[in-house]
């Protein structure tokens, strides 16, 4: 719904225009034909205008044979176009602008509602109260104000209800109006925009209406209220919205009753929900307070609508009737039935009965004439009992009011249901209200027995409407979601998805490509048109181009990459291999016949849910799918990736902060997760880090945490030791860098114990004990492992080694030293950190070679070619070269195309692409003598780059690692440093080469002085002998003749306003040096002191990519790495022995491991949230609040037992009575002669614990 600004200016006629419909289709209405009022002396007409407003006369004149002595509006009143409407700004009220229209009272309901919904912005409501009542002469009581201000508005507070007042400054209207403004004092933001106060008051009652006239309607329109102490007819700045009812009259009452009336009845045939998704229709409630005797007929009237009303006994003489009436002839035979016919109400019944009612009805209205009328309407009334609810407020006290509320509504929701039962009514009232305390009270305390049909309207209402404590309430007590969640179901979930969210229209977008694809396939739709389709289900073209699973998968397969393959093709007969055009045509084939799947239930339906709510940015929502789905940690993971790369999509700054903040939330449910894993079992946690999921495609912790970026997970100490066993493979951790060095270079050391490696039999025991053991502890408290070498062995030749295990299991005592040569062989040189180290030093080789042929040996073309060792570093960047297509054509299991796009996104991949590149352009330009200037000089840049690529190397140590993470955070802050560097340099260069040569064409010595000349007077180089023209008189070899300069000579320097030259250098120097070197400076230590913090979290983030990189590189570096591509092919083409490396860091478990290790991550998540809940429970402020709320209780137990001790009271004073009574009748006895006279028996012994029950 488009919201409107409300400031001045271009704003008001943008809302003028949106509004400048109004006039031609609401209307006003205006007395056109004068009746004289008889008790005004011919001054005043019965509209109660004057005689002067009026076009003509009908006093005397005859319509047909009689003469017109009654006023009617729709007889002599005619409507005009409306004349007032817009916003109004009350003055000095310091609120916001609130919406008014004058309306005709006959004006649609329909038009109405949609102008306030559409148009005025205001929200759809759950519920409706319309206040009436108060006859303008007594004074509130003022429990009556207390129900108001904390019942009703609090109710209307929790429910998102409208609240439809009189509109003006007088009685009840005015109390619900400072109810409503107390609200919004105390109340927060959000909650104040729940409480709608709707003012309906009649246009000829407003005191100033003539300030809100205006035909082209006011944006806004200034309205002056005064005695805002005293009760009067102003319009209440209290209320969002005035709808001024005219019917004609001036300084009447009641004018807007028959239009109040079915507003109301028109707004309780709406839905609740967003777009009218809710379960049920709104909820309509008339509240009467007090009220006069013309009250008894808008009851009437009302009551035969089926409208439910609550009435206040005690608040005044209409709701005291009411009140009375139900209570004392309830004892009466009265049927209650439907209502008779109007003016038939008392036919049939007893006169006794007419009787009572009408000494009622005397008693609270003494002074009207019109007797039998009123005890008419109010036999009327008691026939139609069962809608009126009576709430004492004396006694039962504000605090039940809304509960109350419900049942009132309760029972009109019964009588109008016949299938349903009035629990079932009672839960869909609740939902709409968003009350899940009263649905806890008293409808799941254990008495109801809920059924699955029962509760499945009302959990869609709550998961479309985003009622999350309404669906844990429903999931808790009886419904089954793996039979609530359907694939029909959740893609019904995905299309009431709001117009507005990102989510739809990226949806929408996914939609739109297949329905391009579908509108292409004409054939198609003709073939599968006549195939039957089961029943309720839309007809195969509709639901074609209706949204289904399919855009689904692709906006998750679009937000989520290649971490995961693609989300429900399972259910749309796809496979993750299937081409995007193949799966759109296969997708509209599917869908124009009979869809079977979506009559399946979901495999994952917590996950599903949980997806589904991250989408909307729903938090509570997705938080609570979070703890009930599985895979605790990939699943925050996961939603934490599609969160963040949604943040990067969405344009408003709120939802966008919101994701964030969402996606960090999810990031610390992850990594505390885990390190409750952690400390139960670290073996465990290392297989939960690797393990693939068959619920987010094939997916592991560490590949999602790698894609959403989440730093603080890999921070953990359970994420970096787990690298830190893969970085060291079978070698102990603390082995020291100089024994690498060491034994790189003399491998015989490899046989001696300088190097510690893990024991193999260890290895081989602990694996056969965790493949023997059926059932493991759940709970971590085990010591089985899986072997690092069987989860995610460095080499790719997995298979062998297994080979190589059966062999030295079956190998004799006199053959084993073999095997355990090649097995220590392969220990050390596998192993990730020994490629790391060969790789540096043959680096430190490569650029030692590159250099020394630069510089020594880097020859012009002859007809020997290029020296031996030029040749040599030509194939050395050749076998680099290899290795760079092997990354990113060979590494992953995802297209090509995908593969290249991965490949290129890392920073140091572009570096080595452009180092590559540079080289490519140096050996080529080098083979040619005209080039070959050019080519050493592209040459020397390409030195740099390679160089330059050392940091990435060093970026696995701990103290330099942090360190370039901060380097690379200040080469931002250069980039926009020398934006404003430039900006001077141009302007100060400019000015400066101006003023010294009046002449000067040649462009290289122009860009030296406007560029070069500035940059260097920051570092101090100031030539004043070229700038001071007093210094320039000696100077001869200089002209001032154009062609002499043209032609390459000097020019002479000018020295008119040669000061200014001066000036400018002092302003340009004091700007630079002082002011932006300086910021410079402070932007540097602001990001210094902003990274260093997190810099140990950004170091182990990166350093996880650098262990990942050098797992998956062959053991050789280059230039002997062309032996491993060579060993690497043959395996691949012509042996055919699939990769294992494809798929780095994963485990797939299957069956009982698969079941075990999950429920074990359960319950480590059970732990983390009891820990958490725990916490919350001792916070000082629950703590605060559980005490509030006892108190609470303490003080109504005491009210209680005052009410206890008032009735006790009493009691004694009757008995007193009665026992003087008797007394005084037994001496009177015992005085006469009719008895005869003896002991009175004796009183009988209580003991104490009768007396004290008595007291009791």
């Amino acid at each position: 719904m488009k919201q409107h600004k409300r400031d001045g200016g271009p704003a008001g006629s943008q809302k003028e225009s949106d509004q400048s419909w109004i006039p031609k289709i609401l209307k006003k209405r205006v007395c056109t034909t004068f009746i004289e009022d008889t008790f005004s002396n011919g001054a005043l007409c019965q509209c109660g205008g004057m005689r002067e407003a009026h076009g003509s006369v009908a006093t005397g004149d005859f319509f047909g044979a009689a003469i017109v002595t009654q006023w009617d509006s729709r007889q002599h009143a005619s409507d005009f176009p409306t004349d007032a409407f817009g916003e109004l700004e009350f003055a000095g009220a310091g609120r916001k602008h609130s919406h008014f229209l004058r309306l005709s009272s006959d004006t649609s309901p329909q038009m109405v509602y949609t102008l306030m919904t559409d148009h005025w912005g205001l929200p759809s409501p759950n519920l409706v109260v319309s206040v009436v009542g108060g006859d303008g002469h007594e004074k509130i009581k003022t429990w009556v104000r207390d129900v108001l201000r904390n019942g009703l508005v609090r109710a209307a507070q929790s429910t998102g209800a409208w609240i439809l007042t009189g509109g003006l400054r007088e009685d009840v209207a005015r109390c619900v109006g400072e109810a409503v403004r107390d609200h919004g004092a105390a109340a927060p933001a959000i909650s104040r925009k729940k409480v709608i106060a709707v003012g309906m008051a009649p246009w000829g009652l407003v005191h100033n209406r003539q300030q809100l006239v205006n035909a082209q309607g006011s944006f806004p329109a200034r309205y002056y209220v005064q005695n805002l102490s005293r009760d009067s007819c102003c319009l209440d700045n209290n209320c969002q919205a005035f709808l001024l009812v005219d019917d004609g009259t001036v300084g009447r009452r009641g004018g807007e009753t028959a239009f109040r009336g079915n507003l109301e009845d028109y707004i309780s045939h709406q839905r609740t929900g967003i777009w009218g998704s809710g379960s049920i229709e709104i909820p309509v409630l008339c509240l009467l307070i007090s009220g006069d005797a013309s009250m008894l007929e808008r009851l009437d009237v009302s009551l035969r609508k089926a409208m439910p009303w609550l009435v206040l006994a005690g608040s005044g003489p209409a709701a005291d009737l009411i009140s009375e009436l139900l209570d004392q002839l309830s004892s009466t035979g009265l049927s209650t039935s439907s209502p008779p016919a109007e003016g038939d109400a008392a036919e049939g019944l007893s006169a006794e009965l007419r009787h009572k009612v009408r000494v009622q009805v005397q008693r609270h209205f003494p002074a009207e004439a019109e007797l039998e009328r009123l005890v008419d309407s109010a036999l009327s009334i008691y026939q139609n009992r069962e809608f009126i609810t009576v709430f004492h407020g004396e006694q039962e006290g504000s605090d039940d009011f809304d509960i109350v509320l419900l049942k009132a509504l309760v029972r009109v929701s019964k009588r109008g249901s016949s299938e349903a039962s009035e629990y079932t009514e009672e839960l869909k009232l609740a939902v709409a209200w968003n009350r899940v305390d009263i649905a806890k009270t008293e409808l799941f305390n254990g008495d109801i027995q809920w059924k699955y049909e029962d509760l499945e309207d009302s959990m869609t209402d709550a998961l479309i409407n985003n009622k999350p404590q309404f669906v844990r309430l429903f999931c808790e007590n009886g419904l089954n979601i793996l039979d609530y969640l359907t694939y029909r179901r959740l893609e019904s979930l995905y299309r009431s998805l709001a117009d507005s969210s990102l989510a739809f229209l990226l949806l929408q977008r996914s939609l739109s490509e297949r329905q391009g694809v579908a509108g292409s396939l004409p054939d198609l739709q003709a073939q599968t048109r006549p195939l039957t389709r089961p029943q309720g289900a839309p007809p195969g073209p509709a639901s074609a181009m209706e949204l289904n699973l399919y855009e689904v998968s692709r906006l998750l397969w679009d937000l989520l990459g290649d971490v995961c393959q693609p989300f429900y093709y399972g259910p749309l007969g796809l496979t993750p291999s299937t081409s995007t055009r193949k799966a759109l045509k296969q997708v509209n084939k599917m869908l124009l016949g009979e869809c079977v799947y979506r009559d399946q239930r979901c495999l994952s339906p917590w996950s599903a849910l949980f997806i589904w709510a991250v989408l909307q940015n729903r938090c509570e929502m997705a938080v609570y799918f979070w703890e009930m789905a599985g895979e605790s940690v990939l699943s925050a993971l996961g939603g934490c990736k599609m969160l963040r790369e949604l943040s990067k999509l969405e344009s408003e700054t709120e939802s966008k902060l919101a994701m964030k903040e969402l996606a960090q939330t999810f990031e610390n449910l992850a990594h505390d997760v885990f390190g409750e894993c952690y400390q139960s079992s670290e073996s465990r946690s290392f297989t939960l880090l690797i393990r693939k999921s068959p619920v987010w495609g094939g997916a592991t912790c560490l590949q999602m945490a790698t894609a959403a970026d989440a730093r603080l997970f890999f921070s953990h100490d359970g994420v970096q030791s787990l690298l830190s066993q893969i970085w060291w493979g079978d070698m102990e951790r603390n082995t020291d860098v100089w024994k690498l060095v060491l034994t790189f270079f003399l491998p015989p050391f490899l046989y001696t114990d300088l190097i510690s490696f893990r024991a193999q039999e260890e290895e081989d025991k602990s694996v056969a004990v965790h493949h023997g053991r059926d059932t493991d502890s759940l709970y971590g408290n085990d010591n089985t492992v899986y072997s690092l070498a069987d989860i995610i062995h460095n080499e790719e030749e997995a298979e062998e080694l297994r080979a190589l295990k059966e062999s030295l299991k079956d190998s004799l005592p006199s053959n084993s030293r073999g095997p355990f040569l090649v097995s220590r062989w392969r220990q050390f040189w596998f192993s990730p950190v020994t490629s790391f180290l060969g790789n540096v030093l043959m680096y430190f080789l490569f650029l030692y070679l590159f250099a020394y042929v630069l510089l020594v040996d880097f020859k012009p073309p002859h007809l020997d070619g290029p020296s031996t060792l030029e040749c040599v570093l030509y194939f050395w960047v050749f076998t680099l070269v290899c290795e760079e297509i092997r990354q990113s054509f060979f590494v992953g299991s995802t297209f090509v195309l995908q593969r290249m796009r991965t490949y290129i996104q890392d920073v140091w991949n572009k570096c080595d692409l452009t180092a590559i590149a540079l080289f490519t352009l140096a050996v080529c330009c080098r083979m040619f003598h005209w080039s070959y200037h050019f080519g050493r000089a592209v040459m020397a840049i390409d030195f740099m780059v390679f160089t330059l690529r050392l940091i990435h190397i060093f970026a696995v140590h701990k103290q330099l690692g942090p360190k370039i993470i901060i380097v690379g955070k200040m080469m931002k802050d250069v980039f926009f440093f020398l934006f404003f560097l430039a900006v001077w340099l141009l302007a100060y260069g400019v000015a400066n080469q101006a003023l010294l040569y009046s002449y000067d064409p040649r462009p290289n010595w122009i860009f030296r002085r406007v560029f070069y000349r500035p940059y260097l007077h920051i570092f101090g180089q100031i030539p004043i002998d070229e700038m001071d023209a007093d210094k320039l008189k000696d100077v001869l070899n200089c002209t001032n003749v154009t062609a002499r300069i043209e032609a390459g000579e000097e020019p002479c320097m000018s020295s008119y306003a040669n000061w200014l030259v001066v000036v400018l250098l002092v302003i340009y120097l004091l700007f630079t040096n002082i002011v932006l070197l300086n910021l410079l400076i402070a932007m540097f230590s602001y990001t210094f002191s902003k990274v260093q913090e997190h810099s140990d979290t950004y170091w182990k983030f990166q350093r996880y990519n650098l262990i990942k990189e050098y797992h998956s590189r062959p053991c050789l570096a280059p230039p002997f790495i062309i032996i491993s591509h060579l060993h690497l092919f043959i395996k691949r083409y012509f042996r055919k022995i699939p990769s294992v490396k494809s798929q780095h860091f994963v485990l797939e478990l299957r069956g009982k491991k698969a079941s075990c290790l999950n429920t074990w991550e359960a319950i480590q998540k059970e732990n983390l949230l009891s820990a958490q809940n725990k916490r919350q429970r001792e916070s000082d402020t629950v703590r605060i609040k559980s005490t509030s709320v006892k108190v609470d209780s303490v003080l109504k137990q005491m009210a209680e037992i005052r009410d206890h001790g008032r009735r006790l009271r009493l009691l004694e004073t009757e008995l007193e009575y009665c026992c003087s009574a008797l007394c005084w009748m037994t001496d009177a006895m015992s005085q006469s002669d009719l008895i005869k006279a003896g002991h009175l028996p004796s009183a009988p012994q209580r003991s104490d614990s009768t007396v004290s029950k008595l007291t009791l």
